[in-house]
């Protein structure tokens, strides 16, 4: 497997600089470990625990007595899924490689299972199976680490053969057929849309030529446009409920009784917010205003309670993290570590794109979680494998003899 080639944006970077006022002297050989990817994911998780008690404490449902539920769950999976975290972080990753097919092969099983009389509908959707002990699992989480892991494992290994017209077709498929499977196993249009952009990104950031990809992300742009503007000239109602989730986001105001109450209220919510916001716990559409916000809506109650100033403070932590993925993807030691801390990095940023368009209403509802933030046991559990696996690539960097380096 070619490791070597150099990609697009991640060129060879032997010697890691870093970017803090900490310093620390190393010697030749020493590994490297991101601990300021740690620290990060640390106030990310416990920024979310809080958010999440503040939300969920007085929107208990009536099957739970305890108002600390969501709170409690949610905070014994975080401390388990760190664990895990590092856990994963010991393992080598290339290990990854050689069982890249068989993670593919096993999400999309896993997925099929929903379509079995172990699949269950939580709200109208069915995305989950039922494990013992009263838990659930969705399967499509799984599918994000597996296309990841796969996708680049298979651009490592074809070397040249992805500037191939052949190479661009097999990449190409694996992805769709995966988004696929979400799609049509799942029912989750969002995650299909979030796993083909992680394959298309990947491929992307590995393939030598760009032209070709600005003419089709230009061309998209036009169909995606053109596509809207006769969409609303022309659909008025439909009984589809992904159309009528287009028509809701073009006119929320006239559709607030239906699909538009939840956009509306999350809208208000901001604008009641300010700068500093009411202040944490002080929020009124948490009340039983706004449906399941803890879940994909969380991010209005944090810029009610805390205002523009709490959604700055999440957009920088997500902005450092960012920045550590794509640390280690530039000084990581081969192609397959650069590609799959990539893969990572394309996976998180969709996500908080995705969600906080949604929450402002510049596209139309999806149901994509913040990260971190949001209520879910196999979100959280899965972000933190990434994570490990992340913090497994940063452990291969090695360090300068004899040298200063910030971190």
């Amino acid at each position: 497997m070619d490791h070597t080639r150099p990609m697009r944006g991640i060129p060879p970077a032997p010697q890691p600089t870093t970017g803090s006022s900490r310093k620390r002297r190393s010697k030749a050989g020493t590994a490297y470990f991101d601990y300021d990817l740690l620290l990060v994911i640390i106030f990310l998780t416990c920024f979310g625990l809080v958010m999440l008690y503040s939300t969920s404490a007085y929107s208990a449902q009536a099957d739970f007595q305890n108002d600390m539920y969501y709170f409690t769950k949610q905070a014994i999976i975080s401390v388990l899924s760190f664990g895990i975290m590092f856990i994963v972080s010991k393992i080598d990753y290339h290990v990854y490689g050689a069982f890249a097919f068989e993670c593919y092969i096993f999400a999309m099983v896993m997925m099929a299972l929903v379509k079995t009389p172990l699949g269950i509908e939580i709200y109208g959707a069915r995305r989950w199976i039922q494990l013992p002990g009263n838990m659930t699992l969705q399967p499509s989480e799984i599918t994000k680490i597996a296309v990841i892991l796969f996708i680049s494992y298979e651009i490592c290994r074809m070397g040249k053969q992805i500037n191939t017209r052949e190479g661009m077709v097999r990449i190409m498929a694996f992805g769709l057929v995966a988004a696929g499977g979400v799609m049509f196993l799942t029912e989750n249009l969002s995650t299909a849309i979030i796993v083909f952009a992680i394959t298309c990104i990947l491929f992307f950031v590995a393939h030598p030529k760009t032209k070709p990809f600005l003419a089709i992300a230009g061309a998209a742009a036009v169909i995606a446009v053109v596509g809207v503007s006769i969409m609303a000239a022309t659909i008025t109602t439909s009984e589809n409920f992904r159309l009528r989730r287009i028509i809701t986001w073009l006119d929320p105001e006239n559709h607030a009784d239906k699909g538009g109450f939840q956009v509306m209220q999350g809208l208000y919510a901001i604008g009641s917010g300010g700068f500093w916001g009411k202040g944490l716990g002080n929020s009124t559409q948490k009340l039983g205003v706004i449906p399941e916000v803890q879940n994909d809506m969380i991010l209005t109650i944090v810029c009610e309670e805390l205002g523009v100033f709490g959604a700055i403070v999440i957009l920088v932590l997500f902005g450092l993290l960012l920045y550590r993925l794509m640390f280690i993807a530039r000084n990581a030691p081969d192609m397959y570590g650069s590609l799959i801390a990539t893969g990572i990095f394309a996976h998180i940023a969709l996500q908080v794109i995705l969600n906080i368009a949604v929450v402002t209403n510049l596209i139309p509802t999806t149901g994509i979680t913040l990260p971190f933030i949001s209520y879910g046991g196999t979100s959280i559990l899965f972000l933190m494998t990434e994570m490990g696996i992340a913090l497994g690539i940063s452990r291969k960097i090695k360090i300068e003899e004899n040298s200063f380096h910030t971190n």
